[in-house]
């Protein structure tokens, strides 16, 4: 199946409103995941870096990708475990931000979320809208993001993803959405699985010296 930037972007949509705002069956939302982890002790790094490790292995060990139910309000037709799988991913980067104190309904916040999907590509994404990647996030670098360039940004990350969707097919995705578990199977794969999780903390609460 060959999804063109124009789905994609439904899917990112989609993805991104369920993972803020909930709805998906035995699932947390964004802000439910973040608020467990802030209770507990540590840097905001620590607390990062442990709500990254647990949803990938309670993903990989319980099926998670083809589990998930809610997928019948899939706004484009796409195959299930594509649309897990981004959605994981981004309720992951969702309670990250809202970790660093970030509000997951700014526009601007969300850009910056969906760009961390496009995993080390994002930094170039990012950085061609003025964000450097590794750095604190502030008001005054969001105030960068304005309107039409978190629209460029979104677009820019639709783009690539579903140009790499296209080339291989489904397969494809496990290359470019670095995901929990395989896109056909439940093998998990500790080194992807953290590249957009990384990348999530790195441009929201910045690189740990």
């Amino acid at each position: 199946m060959k999804l063109n930037a124009e789905a994609i972007t439904k899917l990112l949509a989609w993805a991104y409103e369920k993972a803020v705002q909930g709805g998906v069956p035995k699932t947390q939302s964004a802000a439910e995941l973040a608020e467990e982890y802030m209770k507990r002790e540590g840097t905001l790094t620590e607390k990062a870096n442990a709500l990254m490790r647990a949803q990938n292995t309670k993903a990989a060990a319980t099926g998670f990708l083809t589990g998930l139910g809610g997928l019948v309000t899939l706004p484009v037709a796409v195959p299930a475990n594509i649309a897990s799988a981004i959605y994981l991913q981004l309720r992951m980067v969702a309670a990250i931000a809202i970790l660093a104190g970030c509000d997951p309904e700014d526009d601007r916040v969300k850009a910056l979320s969906i760009a961390c999907l496009a995993g080390n590509a994002a930094k170039g994404i990012l950085k061609n809208a003025g964000i450097a990647v590794g750095t604190k996030l502030t008001e005054q670098v969001l105030a960068r993001l304005s309107g039409e360039v978190a629209k460029r940004v979104n677009q820019a990350v639709a783009v690539k993803l579903a140009a790499k969707l296209g080339q291989n097919g489904v397969a494809s995705l496990a290359k470019v959405v670095p995901v929990v578990g395989g896109v056909t199977n439940a093998l998990f794969d500790g080194i992807t699985t953290n590249i957009v999780g990384n990348v999530a903390r790195d441009t929201f609460v910045g690189k740990t010296v």
